[in-house]
């Protein structure tokens, strides 16, 4: 009883710790999105180099097991795949029975950084993988280490536009897919890694996709306020029109009295016969012009009729 006892106890502990380690990482249909940091920092484009005889790269220059393999880049770390677009991460978790064949084909010794299991195999063949991972991975892959050699498939192409993405240029896990989508084009052998592109361009943002389908970058029509006078087929302000036309009313009353003192002034100055040319030129409502006519009447009198109290000045000058 106590050996079964201890028995549980030990299979409980190590699901909890296998648990632990796969927490936080979406394994998705193989590929998880790339959300996972993993330690390495490039801060340039790492040189490249094809293995012979496989359609792998490899980087002589990176301190760790790097790969690129069907436009990915591909990790061996902490006892784990790990796959990425772009050559800096962010990386996404890779299931063992999703992981490319080529990939684990890759002779031991293109491991820069081989894990302490990897001592006593042979540096030109593969890494033993059925005894890392077990019986129930070695049954469901089987055939994974047996291939023609003579028909090996081309080298997928280097992405080499990522070169003048370093440093601070480096892009955001949100824009890289857009930037692959417009400057790469190759598109995968492998089935799992073309369901992986296909299940990142589906969690694109809404805002790439439009970015996408507008390269031109015209202002979107939301920016637009409603009621805008800029905005196509906006409705005319209805509100601001009767005070618009009250104003048009209004003006001449209120020039009207302005008017008036000038042109009173200058018939006191001028003769009558220019008084009568300036007359019809202003623009005056009826009742104002009345009064002036009138008030014009008296002062027109003066020069050329003789009223009863003009009369009675000159009498007094005699």
């Amino acid at each position: 009883m106590r050996k079964i006892r201890y028995g549980l106890i030990a299979v409980w502990l190590l699901m909890c710790i296998t648990n632990a380690a796969y927490a936080g990482v979406n394994i998705g249909i193989g590929i998880g999105l790339p959300n996972v940091s993993i330690g390495i920092n490039l801060p340039l484009y790492p040189e490249l180099a094809p293995v012979p005889g496989y359609p792998v790269y490899y980087a002589p220059a990176v301190e760790g097991n790097y790969f690129f393999y069907d436009g990915m880049y591909w990790v061996y770390q902490n006892d784990n795949w790990y796959a990425s677009s772009w050559y800096n991460g962010p990386w996404g978790y890779v299931d063992p029975m999703a992981v490319p064949l080529f990939i684990l084909r890759v002779p031991v010794r293109y491991y820069h950084r081989p894990p302490m299991y990897f001592r006593g195999w042979q540096s030109n063949a593969a890494p033993r993988w059925g005894e890392h991972w077990g019986r129930s991975w070695e049954q469901r892959r089987g055939g994974w280490d047996r291939w023609n050699r003579g028909s090996v498939p081309k080298r997928a192409p280097l992405p080499v536009y990522q070169r003048q993405y370093a440093g601070d240029r480096y892009p955001k896990a949100e824009q890289q897919h857009t930037l692959r989508s417009q400057q790469y084009h190759y598109q995968p052998r492998d089935k799992v890694i073309r369901q992986h592109f296909q299940q990142t361009e589906q969690k694109a943002s809404p805002a790439q996709r439009g970015r996408k389908e507008n390269p031109q970058g015209g202002p979107p029509q939301q920016q637009v306020r409603p009621g805008s006078p800029n905005r196509p087929g906006a409705a005319p302000n209805r509100q601001a029109q009767p005070q618009h036309r009250e104003g048009l009313k209004q003006a001449p009353e209120k020039a009207a009295p302005q008017q008036r003192a000038p042109a009173a002034h200058e018939q006191k100055q001028q003769p009558a016969q220019h008084q009568q040319g300036r007359e019809p030129r202003q623009q005056q409502p009826q009742q104002p012009q009345g009064r002036e006519q009138r008030g014009g009447g008296q002062e027109r009198g003066g020069g050329q009729e003789h009223g009863p109290g003009q009369n009675r000045e000159e009498g007094r000058g005699r």
